[in-house]
């Protein structure tokens, strides 16, 4: 069965950007495709420190949530990542912990497929929405996207329950990711190999 985590940023546990993920969830529960909702709390998350540590030993050097939802990864094919729109970007806290999480973790998400998900009172949604589809783009993964930018509207949960738009741009979402995890899965099973990969290449810009 396909797995799809999906991180709420929101300092809010059941706040706006919670209500928009929820809309994603159960349209994804529909197709019988397992889900978990991960709040990340109210506690600081350190930004990465770029000691380079998880190269050597797998892991973040820092011992908070980061670590914790590392080994879930492994069991998920899907990402949904969900965020207030805070300055037209999306909350700082959400931005240090996927800042650690995808550079800790790069092997691990290659393949998955990946999703934003942003909640505005009124303006900023669609920088706040390209900031987190970078780190999809930047790590192999595949964009799924919905019949307009991921994006709720209201200063209240019961106001992002009026926006008829948005809530269905989030089942629309819903179902893309459910069709598209159905047919990478009945790819794999009828033996469509997954990518490979060149060794990396790094190109240095400043010329001896």
């Amino acid at each position: 069965m396909n797995k799809v985590l999906l991180i709420n940023g929101s300092p809010n546990e059941f706040g706006c950007t919670y209500t928009a993920l929820k809309e994603v969830e159960t349209t994804l529960k529909k197709h019988d495709i397992e889900t978990e909702i991960i709040y990340l709390g109210k506690k600081p998350i350190s930004g990465c420190i770029a000691c380079g540590k998880c190269r050597q030993i797998g892991h973040c050097v820092i011992q908070d949530i980061v670590n914790e939802v590392s080994p879930k990864l492994e069991e998920c094919d899907a990402l949904v990542i969900g965020s207030p729109v805070y300055y037209a970007g999306p909350a700082g806290m959400l931005c240090s912990f996927l800042d650690r999480l995808f550079f800790s973790n790069p092997s691990k998400m290659a393949g998955k497929l990946g999703a934003a998900v942003v909640s505005c009172r009124r303006g900023g949604a669609s920088a706040a929405f390209d900031r987190l589809n970078k780190y999809f783009s930047i790590s192999n993964m595949h964009i799924v996207g919905s019949q307009y930018w991921n994006q709720v509207h209201g200063f209240t949960p019961d106001d992002v329950r009026k926006d008829e738009e948005g809530l269905q741009t989030m089942r629309t979402l819903g179902e893309n990711m459910a069709w598209m995890l159905n047919n990478i899965e009945a790819g794999r099973k009828s033996g469509v190999k997954a990518p490979s990969y060149e060794e990396k290449i790094y190109t240095n810009f400043i010329m001896n």
